[in-house]
């Protein structure tokens, strides 16, 4: 598939056959998570890979927990707070493979003030993010189906405590990977002379 139509035809899948993914093509998919820029080409990413059922249905309570918790606090319906939890219990658990997205900041440089150390910071979030796309487009390369949750920055403690991450590993994503049971949803984007300003 040409580049430029893999972008744009690329959807987000959330349902997937019950199909394991072979080591070979998971390595190939991280690989290219891995060949992503980053600054000072420090690669701050961490991949926590998740594919026998008792991590990921320990990650997906852990998650639905302190979703529960949140949404309790606002003062939302409690039959609509055990629809969104248990909606996203079936998406972790369902999916083949999911692959937890961290950021570590260990080797980035280190500033005696707090603007360059959150400029910093930043710096390694986007590069962990770069790694997420290049995973995303290596899994539609490869005929899969992917899915970038970003809920792990909503509980990140419930995060490392369910799947026994090191302390210095963020998390920052969820990517559920697998072969798709549905084509996923139509995408649309606005026009580009909304995003778009040229600078004379």
């Amino acid at each position: 598939m040409v580049l430029a139509d893999m972008i744009a035809e690329r959807r987000s899948i959330r349902r997937y056959q019950d199909a394991p993914i072979d080591d070979r093509l998971l390595d190939r998919l991280l690989e290219a998570a891995c060949w992503a820029p980053s600054a000072h080409n420090r690669q701050p990413w961490r991949f926590a890979v998740l594919r026998a059922a008792a991590p990921k249905d320990r990650l997906a309570r852990a998650m639905g927990a302190r979703l529960a918790r949140d949404r309790a606090r606002d003062g939302d319906d409690p039959a609509v707070i055990a629809q969104d939890v248990a909606r996203s219990h079936a998406r972790i658990t369902s999916a083949p493979v999911v692959i937890a997205v961290c950021l570590s900041l260990a080797d980035m440089d280190r500033y005696p003030d707090p603007a360059r150390t959150d400029a910093e910071r930043v710096m390694a979030i986007q590069s962990t993010a770069m790694a997420v796309q290049n995973l995303l487009l290596a899994a539609a390369a490869e005929g899969l189906g992917a899915c970038w949750m970003c809920a792990p920055l909503f509980c990140p403690d419930s995060v490392r405590a369910a799947l026994a991450l090191p302390a210095e590993w963020e998390p920052q994503a969820l990517v559920t990977v697998g072969r798709p049971a549905s084509a996923g949803k139509q995408a649309a984007r606005r026009p580009l002379g909304e995003h778009v300003r040229e600078i004379a």
